[in-house]
């Protein structure tokens, strides 16, 4: 399923200051934008994505709202635009963000995404219709494969 929303969904909506006095991945998941969409921490399931307009994860610079999009199941966010700072956190935990302009506009909530993150292509099964993104490089892209930065780091320590 996709989660569609427009543009500047800030990290308020994302995962609500009240909830900030945890770093519990469940709990957060279960608070997880529903200042924006009160179902969705109630009926997202692993695998699906968020698809959004520009400035996706505006505000703050949380890392508690990419950490509670992970913790939800969502696979990937893909939107027009990222706040710089909600980027680079999202790859620091391995959540995987895609930048493109086109998809929002032409995709539904039922619509079948495939994403195929090494050669830069997003697929509609659905209405057939491809849209290419810049893949990560090489690094970036191990980096969010282990999991995030962390874990990267782990592996090239070998601890």
């Amino acid at each position: 399923m996709n989660w569609i929303y427009g543009d500047n969904v800030d990290t308020d909506v994302i995962i609500p200051a009240r909830y900030l006095n945890t770093k519990d991945e469940k709990e957060l998941a279960s608070h997880c934008m529903e200042d924006i969409d009160l179902n969705f921490s109630k009926e997202v399931k692993t695998g699906d994505i968020i698809i959004a307009g520009e400035n996706f994860g505006c505000g703050s610079s949380r890392e508690h709202a990419p950490l509670a999009i992970k913790a939800s199941g969502i696979r990937a966010v893909i939107a027009k635009s990222f706040a710089r700072i909600f980027y680079r956190n999202a790859i620091n935990i391995g959540l995987v963000i895609i930048e493109n302009s086109e998809i929002q506009s032409d995709v539904e909530k039922n619509d079948d995404i495939q994403l195929d993150l090494t050669n830069g292509k997003i697929y509609n099964k659905t209405k057939n219709k491809e849209f290419a993104f810049a893949p990560y490089p090489n690094e970036i892209q191990s980096m969010v494969e282990i999991g995030g930065l962390v874990e990267y780091t782990k592996k090239k320590l070998g601890i």
